[in-house]
């Protein structure tokens, strides 16, 4: 916890708090001072106002310490670009159309060896790329 109060205190810090108090909404910058100091006790950040803040500073070192602290890595996703949405969607079948394809023949002997394993889970991704196309395109549409 204390490696969060401390992403959380240099992100005000290096931002500013008069410009993080105006721009994410707090009251005041001396109260938003003090629940960002890792070292005062009586005044402790929501997750709400730590949601405001690194919206606004778009620095999320406080979610990579949280993240952190519980052994995980936190890995910026890239989103692709929409595309026509009907494009997107035939996409989205033909690949699904080729792991659906892929799994019955693999299976065709009674096991899925190593190297269809590897194949099956090559396609998998592709079907997961295109449902994110997919969903940018109706995001866009």
């Amino acid at each position: 916890m204390q490696e969060l109060m401390k992403a959380i205190y240099e992100v005000v810090d290096d931002h500013g708090t008069r410009k993080i108090a105006a721009g994410a909404d707090f009251k005041s910058r001396t109260l938003l001072s003090q629940k960002a100091n890792p070292d005062y006790d009586t005044h402790r950040m929501n997750v709400e106002e730590l949601h405001r803040i690194m919206k606004f500073t778009q620095d999320f070192r406080p979610l990579k310490a949280w993240a952190e602290s519980f052994g995980f890595d936190l890995v910026p996703k890239e989103k692709p670009e929409g595309i026509d949405l009907n494009t997107a969607l035939l996409r989205l079948h033909a690949d699904l159309a080729d792991v659906t394809r892929l799994a019955f023949d693999a299976q065709a002997d009674g096991r899925v060896c190593s190297r269809e394993k590897s194949d099956l889970l090559k396609e998998a991704e592709e079907v997961i790329v295109s449902l994110e196309v997919f969903k940018q395109s109706v995001k866009a549409a």
